[in-house]
């Protein structure tokens, strides 16, 4: 646990040591100028001392980014003129005081030199600043598909520095912009059984210090995905079993059995049974043409009326 403060204070140590850095450079380059660090959001008056009565106030801007800034308020006339400035920066008067030069809400593009020349009954004088602009990272912190904690300090200026608690091995990659801001990621790579499930990200950086903690090592993943599959694997044998219960009662169920009625079948009518049939008439019909046939024969040779013959 004590990795996280001896963090923030290493962070601390290096941003005074850039600070001293660009001051030494400057001061070798034959510039005295004044380091001025700043917040993004923040705002902030620049001054310029004073030394006998005030004729003229120059001020000169050169960000980083864009063209110079120049901003000029003349005495005698009581009145001002700027070029090519941003809308943040204006002037500002305050009573018994000169004329100074206001920054609200700087941003990043803001970051450069700002000089002020001074035209007064006792000389001219110059002041210049340095004005350094901290950019704080956004955090994030999350789990990636195998379960291992990531760490992201998005859009820091200067970049910010991660540590684990824990402390394990991490990888940590970086990523400028074009804006000069810089995202750092940290991967914690050494979960493992005989390490807590809750993981603490810290970041340290000149603009402030956060830590947000997350449990996803993959140990604690992967019993979650054992337990979730054993889970689905039940259910689905619980429903198959039932199924199969379900079958085998339709199958084997102790309800009447209604016998089938066998399809009606056509009795065969046979040439033989209408032989069988008809043979009767036929021979009655045949005994009757025999009769017939003698009693003609009879009634010709006895040459007698055939209607005696058929009262007879």
């Amino acid at each position: 646990m004590k990795a996280g403060p001896n963090m923030m204070i290493a962070g601390k140590i290096v941003y005074v040591f850039v600070l001293l850095i660009i001051t030494m450079v400057m001061r070798l380059a034959g510039n005295s100028s004044s380091v001025l660090v700043m917040t993004v959001g923040n705002s902030s008056v620049l001054t310029c001392p004073l030394k006998g009565n005030l004729t003229m106030l120059t001020w000169r801007i050169t960000p980083k980014a864009g063209g110079l800034c120049t901003l000029v308020y003349r005495v005698d006339k009581n009145a001002t003129h700027r070029t090519t400035c941003s809308d943040n920066i204006n002037w500002t008067f305050r009573a018994g005081l000169p004329p100074a030069l206001e920054i609200q809400q700087v941003g990043i593009a803001q970051e450069g030199n700002y000089s002020c020349d001074m035209v007064s009954t006792e000389g001219n004088f110059h002041t210049s600043y340095y004005l350094t602009v901290l950019a704080p990272p956004r955090l994030s912190l999350s789990c990636d598909e195998q379960g291992s904690p990531m760490c992201e300090a998005v859009a820091g200026k200067p970049p910010a520095q991660l540590s684990w608690v824990p402390e394990g091995s991490s990888t940590a990659e970086e990523k400028c912009h074009d804006n000069g801001t810089v995202t750092v990621l940290s991967k914690f790579t050494a979960c493992s059984t005989n390490v807590t499930n809750v993981i603490i990200c810290m970041v340290s950086h000149p603009a402030g210090n956060w830590s947000q903690s997350i449990a996803c090592c993959p140990s604690e993943k992967i019993g979650t995905n054992i337990f979730l599959y054993a889970c689905i694997i039940t259910c689905i044998l619980i429903i198959i079993t039932l199924l199969a219960v379900i079958y085998y009662f339709k199958l084997h169920s102790d309800r009447p059995c209604h016998k089938t009625k066998p399809p009606d079948i056509a009795p065969i009518h046979s040439q033989q049974d209408d032989t069988m049939e008809v043979e009767p008439y036929t021979t009655y019909v045949q005994k009757e043409n025999v009769i017939y046939n003698s009693m003609s024969d009879l009634t010709v040779g006895q040459n007698l009326p055939q209607d005696l013959c058929s009262g007879t």
